[in-house]
């Protein structure tokens, strides 16, 4: 089924200074580790005129009642200000300061790649993100990014039932907990789409492995 794809688009979620960055408020040193792959991706689907997309997790006040819950949530307010888009952060790996809602330096979006912004963990919930991928005729969806278990997952499991097939790529995504990061990529595989490695990918599109 993925080989008969004509138009698949590649999704990268939440890879943003606040995320990923050294230091961060939400770091999640693993993600750094899937930078590399989700470069090679994004050469091969950009080679091929293939669409891309980026998710960026926005602070919104409409999140609060999971607050009880999630104490990260307290991160969003003010001295901290995870994740607004504007407020400047310095970072250990980086020099200067860089805007705390961005994607980061090593994967800049291109002129044409949109970048929704979502308040929820799933990309499609109160967003155009549907919208925009049926108006470009998307057939299928390749998913990179974090936190595995929890914006990765949501949106990957909201694209099957918009009907799109789904892969979710186990070198591209990452999380700050291991258990739940492979539970989420066996229980995905079992049950919604493909679960598959970044070579695989470039191989089943027949795309270059280049970054």
């Amino acid at each position: 089924m993925l080989a008969s794809l004509t138009n698949p688009a590649l999704v990268v979620v939440d890879m943003q200074n606040d995320f990923v960055r050294m230091g961060a408020p939400m770091e999640v040193p693993a993600a750094r580790g899937t930078i590399a792959p989700i470069r090679a991706l994004l050469a091969g689907f950009r080679s091929r005129g293939r669409p891309v997309v980026f998710t960026r997790y926005v602070a919104d006040m409409r999140y609060r009642p999971l607050a009880a819950k999630l104490d990260w949530l307290g991160l969003l307010d003010a001295p901290t200000r995870a994740c607004v888009p504007g407020f400047q952060r310095s970072y250990g790996d980086v020099d200067g300061t860089r805007d705390a809602a961005a994607v980061i330096d090593e994967l800049p979006p291109h002129a044409g790649e949109p970048v929704i912004d979502k308040i929820y963990f799933s990309a499609f919930h109160e967003t155009d993100l549907d919208a925009r991928l049926r108006e470009r005729g998307i057939d299928g969806l390749v998913f990179t990014g974090t936190v595995t278990e929890m914006c990765v997952e949501d949106s990957a499991r909201h694209a099957v039932h918009h009907g799109y097939p789904t892969i979710l790529v186990s070198d591209a995504v990452s999380s700050n907990h291991p258990p739940s990061h492979q539970a989420t990529l066996d229980a995905f595989a079992r049950n919604y789409g493909w679960v598959m490695n970044s070579a695989e990918v470039l191989e089943t599109f027949g795309m270059q492995a280049t970054t």
